[in-house]
């Protein structure tokens, strides 16, 4: 496997798989992401299965992923793909926004999506918001979605919250701080950083900081993840 070229900053591009059993739409996300010297595309596959032995081969920083797909789809992929490497990104590739489709996206462990017809700058900004910590969901649809799993997660406990925190600390998952529990309700709702800045009163670098040390204490590797294990372990309050 070749060694990446630094960048002029000293960072290296970004590594992403592009999986779709369409060899014309691999070939037009190739196309839409060449020109983006921060981004490189390291390896292609045609099917799940591809694309799980290909994770393991290249460990990717982020994956774009197709949903109907021969041998195993999309979803399951996902399912597999964070089991096995939880800190790789999925950005699910979907034709329609259907918010029964996505949330079951962000069930299966998904950051976000991209629409297939979405312009070249929709895509890039999407794969960019999603490696700098950003969520690529669109703030109102993310805060929808995420209060239905809170509203599902809700309907399926059958022990108290409380409880189900205490399993979470005994997973061995840091506590957060007080400021930082703040912050992830914030980002239950989809705020981005500007706005939890505005709203805690602190610099966008702060609210960085503190989106970062959410996402590395409770394990997962984007801020929408975070919010989806933190309302699984019963640390985030399930009423709005």
């Amino acid at each position: 496997m070749a060694a990446r070229t630094p960048l002029e900053n000293g960072r290296e591009p970004a590594r992403l798989i592009i999986v779709d059993d369409h060899a014309l739409a691999r070939e037009s996300l190739q196309d839409m992401l060449a020109d983006e010297p921060e981004l490189e595309v390291v390896g292609e596959a045609a099917n799940g299965l591809e694309a799980l032995a290909l994770c393991s081969r290249l460990q990717p920083d982020l994956v774009l992923m197709d949903v109907r797909m021969p041998k195993l789809d999309g979803l399951k992929a996902t399912r597999k793909v964070k089991q096995e490497f939880p800190k790789i990104i999925v950005l699910i590739l979907t034709m329609h926004e259907n918010p029964d489709y996505l949330l079951e996206a962000l069930r299966a462990g998904a950051a976000g999506y991209v629409l297939k017809d979405a312009p070249r700058e929709e895509v890039v900004t999407a794969v960019c918001q999603a490696l700098g910590g950003e969520s690529p969901l669109d703030p109102e649809l993310a805060a929808r979605l995420l209060r239905r799993l809170a509203d599902e997660e809700k309907e399926r406990v059958e022990v108290p919250r409380s409880a189900r925190g205490r399993r979470g600390w005994l997973l061995h998952v840091e506590p957060l701080t007080p400021r930082e529990e703040e912050v992830l309700q914030l980002m239950k709702l989809g705020h981005t950083n500007r706005q939890i800045a505005r709203e805690l009163v602190i610099s966008p670098g702060t609210a960085k900081n503190h989106v970062e040390h959410i996402i590395q204490k409770l394990v997962v590797s984007d801020r929408t993840q975070a919010v989806v294990k933190a309302l699984e372990l019963g640390i985030l309050e399930l009423s709005e």
